[in-house]
């Protein structure tokens, strides 16, 4: 009776994967932001972290790794403990961009994670100098066509999305402009509204103040279809048929994440991003909230690399 009292204990000792996965979290969970504090990535990870830890009923803590374009955090990710302990809140950057424009990262995008959850979408806005003459994008197309070689772009740096959103611009417009870049985009933006510049594809909440404030000019967003983050603006695609560019933001946790545990905070993402006052406010900051299976999410993130390598090479694009 004693023995086999002991073996019929002896599963619940061990900790079966789903008694074990019911009672995670059972401590808080370090979420690593790969990016510095006070970033657009960092304010969407304390905002969503919040709502998030309250679900699952324990606090995900925030930690700022930033380093090497976001390289440095994903790669302690993906050398931290599958528990689900450790998870990474990370963007197109170091998961769609990254991998294409450098051969040296420390971490495969693909092998080293296991996709949670893509929680959101940022699209970009392209701002021209009140200035130009272009006051629609199929007005600047032609003046980019009649000038070649004479107008130029603005960017945040080689191999950011910012240039990259340019470049897709340009490969599917046929235009040649010229490239700038920039240390960030807040440094071009002065330049753009003295006309020194003639273009600037910039994220759509730090664009758009300037917009707004007349500072500058709007001629469309990025995104596949108009957002209701500006609905005063036209989609780029309706004069470039299949033209988008977006930074996603997703949650991973390392390679052989416990799929029950996978489940778990899927769930519980899916059931924060449907609230209402959350995508209020992640709408001031620029984002479309998403949600999904982690099935949908790395189609997702394969399909956006695929975009993007294809840029890269084709326009010979490398931090190297």
């Amino acid at each position: 009776m004693k023995r086999r009292t002991l073996l019929s204990l002896a599963p619940l000792a061990l900790g079966s994967p789903g008694a074990w996965a019911q009672a995670y979290p059972a401590k808080p969970i370090r979420l690593l932001v790969p990016f510095p504090a006070g970033g657009a990535t960092d304010l969407f990870a304390r905002a969503v972290s919040q709502r998030l830890g309250d679900k699952l009923g324990q606090p995900l803590v925030v930690e700022n790794r930033p380093g090497a374009g976001g390289a440095l955090g994903s790669d302690l990710a993906a050398k931290a403990p599958a528990d689900g302990y450790t998870l990474l809140l990370t963007t197109s950057s170091t998961h769609s961009i990254g991998p294409s424009v450098s051969t040296r990262l420390p971490y495969d995008p693909v092998r080293d994670f296991t996709p949670i959850v893509h929680l959101g979408d940022a699209p970009s806005i392209m701002l021209v100098p009140n200035s130009s003459p272009a006051r629609t994008v199929a007005e600047w197309i032609a003046l980019a066509k009649a000038k070649p070689g004479q107008l130029n772009y603005a960017s945040s740096g080689i191999g950011t999305i910012v240039q990259l959103t340019a470049e897709l611009f340009k490969s599917q417009a046929g235009v040649f402009v010229v490239h700038i870049p920039y240390k960030g985009t807040a440094l071009a933006i002065p330049d753009l509204a003295s006309g020194k510049l003639d273009v600037l594809f910039d994220s759509l909440p730090t664009g758009l103040p300037h917009v707004r404030d007349g500072r500058l000019r709007a001629l469309g967003v990025t995104s596949a279809k108009r957002t209701p983050l500006a609905p005063e603006l036209p989609a780029i695609a309706e004069v470039l048929p299949g033209f988008e560019s977006n930074t996603w933001f997703g949650l991973y946790g390392p390679r052989g994440l416990p799929p029950d545990v996978v489940s778990r905070v899927n769930q519980a993402a899916n059931e924060v991003l449907a609230e209402p006052d959350l995508k209020a406010r992640l709408a001031k900051l620029g984002i479309d909230t998403a949600g999904g299976t982690p099935a949908q999410f790395a189609r997702m993130v394969a399909q956006d690399a695929a975009k993007w390598k294809r840029i890269v090479v084709e326009r010979k694009i490398t931090t190297e």
